[in-house]
């Protein structure tokens, strides 16, 4: 072998993670309000982008004359240059969906996500987003009333107490820490609480739920002695052992199915109705409707700005005496509002893509209910319209779909699957989960076991085992019969 110095010539070819392929990647994933901040971002850095509102539609029937380019030849810049900077108010689209002008007169969803008529006429109504930010927290709600209530000298004690009170209500630290940590006598930091427990809701500064429901009985003249001893012994309530608890008490039947009723119009979290920020509504990035023959497919537009090259601005700035730093500089944000353009388009189409494939894979669900929902894989989806898993599963992140029969994620239409008993198609585990709860929500006086739950399902056609079963109850917050079959007995059901 020759240890003679060389020069050799290889060829190899590896993907390259720009940082403009990793924001296409990045944009895939990313709803239509997350989509909306980035491209205010850019926006405000790029002077030759426009961004503009829109309440147009891209209707997904509608034949085109060649196929796009997908967000896999996007990301490997394998994509056809096609003219970034068309003004679309000069191109013609269909004004006659869902989601364009006032909203459908029969009734039906409107861009919104609602039924009935939408548009301008929203703009009449109250702004619930602001009703709900005037709504004071729990401890707001609370250092108001101290202020009338708790004497100037224990005012700090009343703070600190009502600092350590947690959403639900209760109190979360010992008193004697507390009153070590204030250098104040036990006693003081008890009578401060005792003024605490008085104010609304009922229940608040507790330390377990036994207090917090004795506050509520007493607040409602229902702490006698028998409801005291009840609620000393909630472990046997739990258990269903209501025998013991009438000798315990002192009551008959009668007596104690009324104070058991009580107890159960109390509320064991009153701090939760205050405090904690609100649920975000989601906006759903699709819309589903039904048209001639199928389904219709709508991205819904109204969340996302329409995104322009201003070219003449950048003639005018191009004409200029620049130097060679400015030039550079323009010719750099050229390409990359240029590319944006690109990569949101690219983007739409890609999730109109996806949308129609679970659309068509799934039209039994859209059809008639979630007892006709398929079996259906990521790989599944990908191999059907040529784009890697991947892709498809960034584009079904964090992306909502809004039909008929509600909103929901997209990930939700991809489900494992439960083989048939009868050898014939499987069926999804959405659909077994549905059919579990029908069963159990039909059960009447006789609490069915899991072992006649697995009997009756496989007489519906599912193939599935006991602990299956078992882990889909529990999945869906539903106990076992001995725990609904005591729940029956106290009242419960």
């Amino acid at each position: 072998m020759s240890l003679a110095p060389r020069l050799d010539l290889r060829q190899s070819q590896s993907l390259v993670m720009t940082p403009q392929l990793q924001q296409a990647i990045k944009l895939l994933a990313l709803s239509n309000l997350e989509i909306e901040t980035f491209i205010a971002e850019e926006v405000e850095k790029n002077p030759l982008l426009d961004a503009t509102a829109t309440q147009e539609v891209v209707r997904p029937e509608r034949p085109e004359t060649e196929e796009p380019a997908g967000a896999d030849a996007l990301v490997t810049g394998a994509a056809a240059a096609d003219p970034l900077d068309v003004d679309y108010a000069t191109e013609s689209h269909q004004q006659d969906s869902a989601a364009d002008g006032g909203g459908p007169a029969d009734g039906g969803l409107s861009l919104s996500g609602g039924t009935g008529s939408g548009g301008a006429g929203a703009e009449d109504g109250p702004d619930l987003d602001m009703l709900a930010e005037g709504a004071p927290s729990l401890a707001d709600h609370l250092l108001a009333q101290a202020a009338l209530a708790v004497p100037a000298a224990d005012a700090f004690i009343a703070q600190h107490l009502i600092d350590q009170i947690d959403e639900a209500g209760y109190l979360t630290v010992p008193l004697l820490d507390l009153a070590n940590r204030l250098a104040v006598p036990l006693i003081r930091v008890e009578r401060v609480l005792a003024i605490v427990q008085t104010f609304d809701p009922t229940g608040v500064g507790a330390r377990d739920l036994a207090e917090c429901l004795a506050l509520q009985a007493r607040e409602a003249d229902r702490y006698d002695p028998c409801m005291a001893r009840l609620i000393e012994h909630l472990d046997l309530l739990a258990r269903g052992e209501l025998a013991r608890l009438k000798r315990i008490c002192g009551v008959d039947d009668e007596d104690m199915a009324d104070m058991v009723r009580e107890l159960r119009a109390y509320d064991p979290k009153p701090g939760c109705r205050y405090g904690g920020e609100p649920a975000p509504a989601v906006t759903p990035d699709l819309f589903v409707v039904p048209v001639r023959g199928g389904f219709g497919i709508e991205i819904n537009s109204a969340t996302l700005p329409r995104v322009l090259v201003n070219r003449r601005y950048y003639s005018e700035l191009s004409r200029t005496g620049q130097d060679k730093a400015s030039k550079a500089w323009l010719s750099d944000c050229l390409a990359s509002a240029n590319w944006l353009v690109k990569a949101l388009d690219q983007r739409q189409r890609t999730i109109m893509k996806v949308a129609q494939e679970i659309v068509k894979q799934q039209e039994g669900f859209f059809r008639h209910g979630v007892a006709h929902l398929k079996p259906l894989t990521l790989a599944r989806v990908a191999e059907a319209i040529g784009m890697h898993e991947s892709t498809v599963s960034r584009v079904t992140s964090n992306k909502y779909l809004s039909c008929a029969r509600g909103q929901f994620e997209l990930k939700y239409f991809f489900t494992s699957a439960i083989q048939a008993a009868d050898g014939g198609d499987a069926v999804s585990a959405e659909a077994v989960k549905s059919a579990l709860k029908a069963l159990i929500a039909g059960e009447g006086d006789t609490i069915l076991s899991d072992d006649t739950l697995v009997e009756r399902l496989q007489a519906k056609g599912f193939d599935i085992a006991r602990r299956t079963v078992a882990k889909y109850r529990e999945a869906m917050g539903i106990g076992s019969s001995v725990q609904r079959r005591r729940a029956r007995a106290l009242g419960g059901g």
